[in-house]
């Protein structure tokens, strides 16, 4: 599993890219908000908000969506605290991306996730959203950028990859 823990940083990171979509994953104590990429893994979109019961129910709704998508990687959102510094919350979302792990033998990748739930909120606000159905969608919203940080970051990596290549680097 990799921790990756801020977005700056992690852009100059070598975060191995497989062809195939990866699903990101915003968590919470009630739902998980849920996205997948695109098959080249450039863009993320929206997939539902799973409404948590237990390990099991949660675990079989998930080895559901990843065969329907056909997922290789999964991204979880890390809740980190502002400081950078991993809290109580982190180290519930780093024991969880160990059971995906083992549950699903796929990539776990832990994404620093701070601010992206306001960012959501500020995105909703935005398009007008009513709040009764901002519930609904808040969650999946986070999960979408949560996944789009990544796939970005994981983009630009790529390209300074190339470039260093190109000009006779590493």
């Amino acid at each position: 599993m990799r921790i990756l823990r801020c977005r700056v940083r992690c852009r100059a990171l070598a975060i191995p890219h497989s062809s195939g979509r990866i699903l990101g994953l915003d968590v919470g104590a009630r739902r998980i908000g849920i996205a997948v990429s695109d098959p080249l893994g450039i863009t993320a979109q929206g997939v539902s908000t799973l409404h948590r019961r237990n390990r099991r129910y949660d675990l079989a709704e998930l080895r559901k969506l990843l065969a329907e998508y056909e997922v290789l990687e999964i991204v979880v959102g890390n809740p980190l605290r502002m400081s950078g510094q991993a809290g109580a919350q982190a180290e519930k979302m780093i024991e969880f991306a160990r059971q995906l792990e083992q549950a699903f033998s796929l990539p776990v990748h832990l994404w620093d996730e701070r601010l992206s739930t306001a960012e959501a909120h500020r995105l909703l606000d935005e398009t007008g959203i009513r709040d009764s159905r901002r519930k609904q969608v808040i969650d999946k919203m986070a999960a979408v950028l949560i996944l789009q940080s990544f796939l970005d970051a994981r983009a630009a990596n790529s390209h300074l990859t190339t470039e260093t290549r190109r000009h006779g680097g590493e």
